[in-house]
């Protein structure tokens, strides 16, 4: 396994691995190495197959602050195209292909790059002291790192472009009701809420998650025509795994099914 100086990594005896931003001296604010190991977390997690599940949180009082600004103002010129290209963008490509569900453990801030971060889980579990905001347009930026392709998805185009170009703060119970976070818990429940669900999640049939999330990432550019036809092949892949056999026998014999995620 990789080692990790920005972050934590752990995995649970049920399968639930946890990653943590560690930098909580400057609110999990992102320099390049933590983006690095990010990348490399991921990959850890695709490529075990005890992990069935997956948290993503943050240390101390925030989730992440988004790029570290005083690691980018070193005085050497940025390019914007190559950091994104190399650092943040294949961390959520790979969270939007792993085969495996992601649960945001949303403990505070989550701002800029690390608003997109959380966006990029399959699902939010958000304390009440928690908040989202696109804060690139208070530096002169714009949304990156899928904020722009997650946003509108969302929350629509008009709501959208308010949290954008106003880089309005949104507390955790708005978010909820705007459909940006799954669910909302007091501080103190925050770590039962997030494990619970994904307790949830690792005793399900993994494979068949890993294809509603393939079907689903494909669906906002298809038409009904293909999603049909790929409908057709994700349940033929589905039907296929051991997985499948498990739900169909433990059906006929009146029992709660024990997923393997194969």
């Amino acid at each position: 396994m990789p080692e990790f100086t920005c972050l934590l990594y752990d995995v649970r005896p049920d399968g639930v691995a946890t990653i943590t931003l560690n930098r909580p001296d400057v609110f999990n604010a992102f320099n390049a190495s933590q983006s690095y190991e990010l990348q490399d977390a991921l990959k850890q997690v695709a490529n075990d197959a005890q992990v069935r599940a997956v948290v993503l949180t943050g240390a101390g009082r925030a989730f992440c602050s988004g790029q570290d600004l005083k690691d980018a103002s070193s005085g050497e010129k940025i390019s914007f195209y190559d950091t994104l290209h190399q650092r943040y963008n294949p961390i959520i490509r790979a969270m939007r292909a792993l085969p495996k569900p992601i649960i945001c453990r949303l403990n505070g801030v989550a701002a800029g790059a690390g608003c997109s971060l959380a966006l990029a889980c399959d699902a939010i579990v958000a304390s009440t002291d928690a908040s989202l905001i696109e804060v690139f347009i208070n530096i002169g930026l714009v949304p990156d790192s899928g904020s722009s392709y997650f946003l509108p998805r969302l929350v629509g185009s008009l709501k959208a472009f308010e949290l954008c170009a106003l880089g309005s703060k949104v507390s955790a119970e708005e978010a909820l009701r705007l459909g940006l976070v799954s669910q909302v818990v007091a501080p103190e429940q925050l770590d039962e809420a997030a494990y619970s669900l994904a307790s949830r999640y690792a005793s399900a049939p993994t494979k068949a998650i890993g294809l509603i999330k393939q079907m689903l990432n494909k669906s906002g550019a298809s038409s009904l025509d293909e999603m049909l036809d790929y409908e057709a092949l994700c349940q033929q892949i589905a039907g296929d795994s051991d997985d499948y056999q498990e739900g169909v026998k433990a059906f006929g014999e009146k029992r709660k099914p024990v997923f393997k995620g194969k």
